[in-house]
């Protein structure tokens, strides 16, 4: 019944995409430790302020915000896939989708650096997608570049989407140099910014420790339970139906929705390959995922035929999280 009911524009899937996302974050309100202070940014920023925002949070709060920032971004990821008419049809299959992965592990439910990077995540992708239409996009670039760097110094392997950026030019546009140096210099821009003010302060030693994590080894291991992994068994059979439909509707789709959907899958491969730049080797880091796949999902359930399946693989989705968060 949710599937069908998000398949159209109905002002009622505001209200039941929020009630989903509430019941499948009570796993996290009711397994909070008696302190979490989250860290919203990098030492790099974080040491040039001197403090961190949400230190004096309470653990109820913290989910509480987590909760109505997800909701934002369902809300305006969906209506940016609208917009581009990803889907072939406009409805709220997207923010559902979002709201639903958003729950799959725990650690996403709480504030995260990776949940700030997700609002610019879907603003980047509301510009790349519409370079396709732009004769001109040198601006859009170094826009694009301010965004990275930004993202960046909230959490430090969101650097890689320079990379998505240059992928994007690929799929989208032909060759010009111009296109490929602005966003690079969108990035230099902020971070010689930065060095001037540790510069300034002569403390140019801790500029230079911004960029250790291009040192660290290649990781080998997840600090996650294996058993919670579990949870992504119905995921990934939605994607498996999703890889089906889109091989049969790829090329009859329109060119910048087909362009459109490699850039995804780009971006998926960049957010596995940067994992390695992450410190704590957390599953938080895999929240930037959820914007690319909740797309996908979104586009399955949009095309999928046998009711009967589609609508229990989703209650299997749904169960397999509550289950997983309580037990």
């Amino acid at each position: 019944m949710l599937i069908n009911q998000h398949r159209t524009l109905s002002g009622l899937n505001i209200f039941l995409v929020t009630l989903v996302g509430t019941v499948l974050c009570l796993g996290a309100y009711t397994h909070l430790p008696e302190r979490l202070t989250p860290v919203l940014f990098e030492p790099g920023l974080a040491n040039l302020l001197g403090f961190q925002i949400g230190e004096n949070i309470s653990p109820q709060s913290n989910v509480f915000i987590t909760l109505a920032l997800t909701i934002l971004q369902a809300f305006y990821l969906n209506r940016v896939v609208n917009h581009f008419n990803l889907l072939g049809k406009p409805n709220f299959l997207t923010a559902l989708m979002f709201m639903t992965l958003v729950s799959v592990f725990i650690p996403f439910l709480v504030l995260s650096p990776t949940l700030i990077c997700n609002f610019i995540t879907i603003w980047m992708l509301h510009k790349l997608f519409n370079i396709y239409k732009h004769s001109d996009v040198k601006g859009i670039m170094f826009d694009l570049g301010l965004l990275i760097a930004l993202g960046s110094l909230i959490y430090f392997p969101f650097i890689v989407m320079l990379l998505l950026i240059w992928a994007s030019l690929v799929i989208f546009r032909p060759f010009a140099w111009r296109e490929w140096v602005t966003p690079l210099l969108g990035v230099i821009v902020v971070y010689f910014l930065l060095a001037v003010a540790y510069f300034w302060l002569e403390r140019m030693d801790e500029f230079y420790q911004i960029f250790i994590p291009f040192s660290y080894p290649f990781p080998t291991r997840l600090n996650m339970d294996m058993h919670d992994f579990f949870v992504l068994i119905p995921v990934v059979v939605a994607l498996v139906g999703f890889l089906f439909i889109l091989k049969d509707n790829f090329f009859k789709s329109v060119v910048q929705v087909r362009k459109s959907f490699q850039l995804l899958f780009v971006m998926l491969i960049l957010i596995f390959i940067s994992f390695y730049l992450n410190p704590d080797k957390s599953v938080n880091h895999f929240l930037l995922t959820i914007p690319a796949i909740s797309i996908y999902l979104a586009y399955f359930f949009t095309y999928a035929k046998v009711r009967w399946f589609y609508e229990t693989l989703y209650a299997v989705i749904i169960a397999t999280i509550i289950y997983f968060q309580f037990f």
